[in-house]
């Protein structure tokens, strides 16, 4: 999947060194906090995990590339900054949901990083799914406030729905649906315009104010 800013391509181990790179920046661990994996102590354990994860099928797990220097603007994809995928794949009902998302200080808070999201929820409804879905943490307050950002209306909190990391876990839930999409579209594509973003790159109409009236809910 192929944007300005990124690239999204199936992950495979030959992206392990880049990204052990960029997680490695997160020298706090913060960005691990909510993942099913604990942080990597080793790079070779790492690299196992990246070759398993690329054999999956479910959850399918794509790299997200974006430019050497990490600019804004569409010089080639050669690094590889973040991890994303796609899971709970269910065709017969129109249901996919995102998740299992890792991106790196170097990708977060870039337009590339919002673009990612747009590629892939492009391709789940040109697929001719009905329902994609967006599930994190009920404590996970900056997934929540994404999920919101790029779209995703919220349909509730599950109580007690896992144990994870030795502790309970409420899962929030969040979701759009294809009648939603051609709005959806439009605000994402309106935010990635050139002319959104000055000549010091800052934004003129922020997405959260574009993807507001497509909401149905926020929590």
């Amino acid at each position: 999947m192929d944007g300005r800013y990124c690239r999204l391509e199936p992950l495979a181990r030959a992206h392990a060194n880049a990204l052990w790179d960029a997680f490695s920046l997160d020298r706090a661990g913060r960005n691990w906090t909510y993942l099913a994996q604990d942080r990597f102590e080793r790079y070779d354990e790492f690299e196992t995990w990246v070759a398993h994860s690329s054999e999956s099928v479910d959850p399918q797990f794509y790299a997200v590339l974006s430019n050497p220097s990490w600019a804004e603007s569409p010089v080639g994809f050669a690094v590889a900054v973040g991890v994303a995928s796609y899971l709970r794949i269910t065709p017969a009902a129109g249901t996919i949901e995102v998740g299992h998302i890792h991106f790196s200080p170097r990708l977060q808070h870039t337009r590339a990083a919002t673009e990612a999201m747009y590629l892939m929820m492009r391709r789940v409804f040109e697929l001719g799914y009905r329902r994609y879905e967006w599930k994190c943490d009920a404590l996970n307050a900056p997934s929540r406030r994404a999920a919101q950002r790029l779209g995703f209306s919220y349909e509730g909190v599950f109580r007690q729905a896992l144990v994870t990391k030795r502790r309970n876990r409420d899962t929030a839930w969040y979701a759009c649906i294809d009648g939603e999409w051609p709005a959806l579209k439009r605000a994402f594509e309106t935010w990635l315009r050139l002319d959104n973003f000055d000549a010091e790159g800052r934004q003129r109409a922020s997405l959260s104010a574009l993807t507001a009236p497509i909401l149905v809910a926020r929590g």
